[in-house]
């Protein structure tokens, strides 16, 4: 995957320079709206062959929420101003320099917290194999995964019983049938809010 390395290091550095001024502005709101708290959100995920590394996103929520793993929309930590960054994939922007350092990729799967993929168990443990992503297959699928949970009565509970078993099952065959072309679309797709054919199904 030499191609999809120096894309992804190339491609992060560009972004970050041509984005600085969404970045500033961006920096700047939350400083203004969300005062009392820093404007980067950092946590500890998951990474490649199971090693945690720090991932850094705007922040948006309140500080010492201290809620579940599993966000829902309309919950009250999420401020007015973070469900605009999240609806938009603003708050994600930072995650640039995740990509740049070599922690993340542009397409792969989202890096999870501590407690599930690397708990993960036998052939499904294949996919820690994969650098975390800012976007990918299962993040296509399940853009809209805050307002399914929403609708749910329990729903840590659907997303460990459906969600989650779901993405392991799209990032495998992603491992397994790796296209730098179907990266590219993937990602074309992420920007634009499109759909598109992927493993015999709609993502």
């Amino acid at each position: 995957m030499f191609l999809k390395n120096l894309f992804d290091r190339l491609m992060a550095l560009i972004g970050l320079l041509v984005l600085s001024p969404v970045l500033l502005i961006v920096a700047i709101l939350i400083k203004i709206k969300m005062p009392g708290g820093p404007v980067i959100f950092k946590q500890k995920r998951v990474g490649r062959n199971g090693k945690l590394f720090t991932m850094y996103k705007f922040r948006s929520m309140t500080v010492g929420h201290g809620g579940s793993s599993v966000s829902v929309a309309g919950e009250s930590r999420i401020t007015p101003l973070g469900a605009k960054l999240r609806k938009y994939k603003l708050d994600e922007l930072p995650e640039l320099w995740n990509v740049l350092i070599g922690d993340m990729s542009f397409v792969g799967p989202r890096p999870d917290v501590p407690g599930y993929a690397d708990q993960l168990k036998g052939d499904a443990r294949e996919v820690l194999r994969l650098r975390p992503g800012i976007t990918g297959p299962a993040s296509l699928k399940y853009r809209d995964e805050e307002e399914l949970l929403a609708l749910q009565s329990d729903p840590q509970k659907y997303n460990d019983e459906v969600i989650f078993p779901d993405k392991v099952r799209i990032n495998r065959f992603y491992l397994h049938n790796y296209s730098f072309i179907k990266d590219i679309q993937m990602i074309f797709c992420t920007v634009l809010g499109r759909r598109m054919t992927y493993g015999n199904e709609i993502i």
